[in-house]
């Protein structure tokens, strides 16, 4: 990991040319604000973008907008990973473009539940994992925008969301528990693919790939929450001090 430096985001942090800042005590909300506007610095213009899924890439949509409005950007269009981010950009007016219409991605713009200081992530608290991994597979950069309190030493503090075909759910709790962890059927959520999700407490994933490539094989699992393969390459990380970029 190599810390790029702080900055408020925007043009400039894209040049690298670091600015120091004072920032009063902000809230989580405020953080998440920080890192949305932030990651527009990042967005190639005239290229459709990839888009993922939570409350701070709501804030991001809601950026990305307001520089699309005032002509500082061009966008053609974004592959969005949920039905949720779907509905926010067309309220926005941003064409929405289907995974199946294109070949590559310059950019993939998402959230992470938590983040190591490799740029593997834990995935899926809004449930759009399966998704969110087709649209970072097509891309060629993954950009990760967290609040400060995502970066962790180990994965794991934050239950591993799996997404299951519900015939196999008793299936894999008992295989779950048989390797230290409890896992939770989400009550009253089905995916955008109509499936449940198991979160998995209890884990300590000192070796995400290898975890990852593991829980692939298992049969009833459809995606698991583990970002090790398709990791970040940048996170952008709100902090009290300004935004602070990761490269991994």
């Amino acid at each position: 990991m190599i810390v790029a430096g702080w900055s408020c985001g925007g043009p400039e942090a894209a040049a690298g040319i670091i600015r120091a800042m004072t920032t009063p005590t902000l809230t989580q909300d405020q953080l998440k604000a920080l890192v949305a506007d932030a990651a527009l610095a990042h967005v190639p213009s005239g290229q459709v973008l990839g888009v993922g899924t939570g409350s701070t890439v709501d804030l991001f949509i809601d950026a990305l907008a307001a520089r699309i409005a005032a002509g500082a950007l061009q966008l053609p269009g974004a592959v969005s990973s949920s039905e949720r981010s779907t509905q926010r950009l067309r309220r926005h007016g941003i064409a929405v473009v289907e995974a199946g219409a294109v070949e590559r991605l310059g950019v993939y713009v998402d959230g992470a539940d938590e983040i190591d200081g490799r740029g593997h992530m834990i995935k899926g608290g809004g449930a759009a994992l399966t998704r969110e991994k087709i649209v970072a597979d097509l891309a060629d950069r993954f950009v990760c925008i967290a609040d400060g309190s995502k970066l962790v030493p180990v994965l794991g503090r934050y239950p591993l969301p799996v997404e299951v075909v519900a015939m196999a759910l008793p299936q894999l709790v008992r295989r779950f528990a048989a390797i230290g962890g409890r896992a939770v059927p989400r009550a009253g959520v089905l995916t955008d693919n109509g499936h449940p999700i198991l979160d998995v407490h209890g884990l300590a994933i000192t070796d995400p790939l290898a975890m990852e490539t593991e829980l692939n094989q298992w049969p009833g699992i459809v995606t698991v929450g583990l970002f090790a393969r398709h990791r970040a390459q940048v996170c952008l990380l709100g902090t009290l001090q300004g935004v602070q970029t990761l490269v991994f």
